[in-house]
């Protein structure tokens, strides 16, 4: 009996050891940001048409989208660089009059968008003027990226990984211990892609579109936690 108590009480010191060590942590948050010129873009543009019948207003849409496509891959936009996105044909209804009678369809609305990523942005304003002609008239938005964002995820990381170093050190010295080493550390990798953002505008009325690229930027959040020496 007298052993069993004497293993328990050494059991019951090296559990509170232990939670006393885990204790000793110093754990801080940290980001690292990049900025870089982007070296893409991406579009999405889209054809809509309205006509009495269904297969009238689908078929203009059609037209139109094919000679989008057509005129894109005259430009050099690769096959991989452009995607449907949504291909929708909706009724149109009169609203219920003033004697209460029911709703009827009155038309069609048939509407085609299509996401287009644009590698060469010397080539941006042109392609969005010529696809413009071609009977594009919605626009979603443009977005600037950049096609390999690990160079610069890896300066961001490193970035954060020494600003919570030094967060750290700093918390270390001000409590008046040692800042032990490494104990954990976990990332969280974001970014705004883009910064920059063209508002949605009705590509019908825009004319000659001016863009400008600005800069995207490339965030990583870190958490470390550090143990602190005796």
């Amino acid at each position: 009996m007298k052993k069993l108590a004497f293993l328990t009480a050494v059991l019951a010191i090296t559990a509170a050891g232990m939670a006393h060590a885990e204790e000793r942590r110093i754990t801080v948050d940290a980001a690292g940001t990049v900025q870089a010129a982007p070296d893409m873009a991406t579009i999405t543009l889209g054809v809509t048409n309205e006509d009495p019948q269904a297969s009238a207003a689908m078929q203009a849409t059609s037209e139109a989208v094919t000679q989008i496509l057509t005129r894109l891959d005259d430009m050099g936009v690769e096959a991989r660089d452009v995607q449907t996105r949504d291909l929708s044909l909706s009724p149109v209804w009169t609203g219920r009059n003033s004697s209460g009678d029911r709703p009827e369809i009155s038309g069609f609305v048939a509407s085609n968008s299509v996401l287009v990523r644009v590698r060469d942005l010397t080539q941006l304003g042109t392609i969005m003027d010529a696809v413009i002609q071609d009977g594009a008239n919605d626009f979603g938005g443009l977005n600037f990226g950049v096609q390999d964002p690990a160079p610069l995820q890896a300066e961001a990381r490193a970035k954060a990984v020494g600003e919570a170093t030094a967060k750290a050190e700093q918390l270390a010295q001000a409590a008046n211990v040692t800042l032990g080493p490494v104990q954990q550390i976990s990332e969280q990798v974001g970014g705004s892609f883009p910064v920059a953002q063209m508002r949605a505008v009705n590509m019908s009325e825009a004319g000659s579109v001016p863009v400008a690229g600005g800069e995207i930027s490339v965030s990583v959040n870190v958490t470390m936690e550090f143990g602190i020496s005796d």
